[in-house]
C-alpha cells in the first residue's frame, strides 16, 4: 500500500461517522427496469440543476442506469425504511424491488416513488469512473417535494429519523 493512501478499513470507519440522506435510485427505458438503495448522492450545481449519483460498476444496477441514461433520486421518508432495504437487497428480483412502493412518473419515464421526501427526476449529462464506483453527472429535469416530512439517513452503520420530531428532541 502507498504510503500516502489510507487502509480502506480505515476509510470505511470514517466515513461510518458521514451522515447521509438515504436515496432509492430508480430507472426505466431501453435497458430495463432497475433500482438500488444509494447514500452516495449530492447537488452539484443549480444552474442547470444538476446532481451526482455514484453507483458500484459490480452493481446489475449499474449498465443499466447507463443505457438508459436517465434515473430518478428518490429521498426516503423516515417511514420508508423497508422500501430501502428491499432495494439493498441484491438477490431480490426487481419485481420484488418494486412492489414494496407505490410509483408513478415525472419527465423522463423512470419510477418516482410516491411519499418520498423529494423526487428529482434526471437525465444524465456525462459519466465518470472513479475506482469502484462510476459517477453518474445528471441534470435535473423535474423534482416534487413532500413537504414535512421526516427523513431517513444512514449515520453510523444504521438508518435515522432525522426532521421535525428530531429537531424537538434537540430544542
Amino acid at each position: 500500500m502507498d504510503k500516502n493512501t489510507v487502509d480502506k478499513s480505515i476509510f470505511r470507519e470514517a466515513m461510518a461517522g458521514l451522515g447521509a440522506a438515504v436515496n432509492v435510485i430508480t430507472t426505466d427505458g431501453p435497458g430495463g427496469l432497475a433500482g438500488c438503495t444509494a447514500s452516495a448522492v449530492c447537488a452539484v450545481t443549480d444552474d442547470p440543476p444538476t446532481l451526482l449519483v455514484c453507483i458500484n460498476r459490480a452493481s446489475r444496477n449499474n449498465a443499466v442506469m447507463r443505457e438508459n441514461a436517465r434515473l430518478c433520486v428518490n429521498v426516503l421518508s423516515a417511514d420508508q425504511r423497508d422500501i430501502a432495504m428491499q432495494f439493498a437487497t441484491k438477490d431480490l428480483s426487481i419485481e420484488t424491488r418494486f412492489a414494496s412502493g407505490d410509483w408513478d412518473t415525472l419527465h423522463t419515464g423512470a419510477p418516482a416513488l410516491q411519499g418520498a421526501v423529494s423526487v428529482l427526476d434526471c437525465e444524465v449529462s456525462s459519466i465518470t469512473e472513479v475506482g469502484t464506483h462510476t459517477v453518474f453527472f445528471c441534470e435535473v429535469r423535474a423534482a416534487r417535494s413532500a413537504g414535512a416530512l421526516d427523513g431517513l439517513i444512514y449515520f453510523a452503520r444504521g438508518f435515522h429519523r432525522v426532521g421535525m420530531a428530531a429537531q424537538a428532541v434537540c430544542a
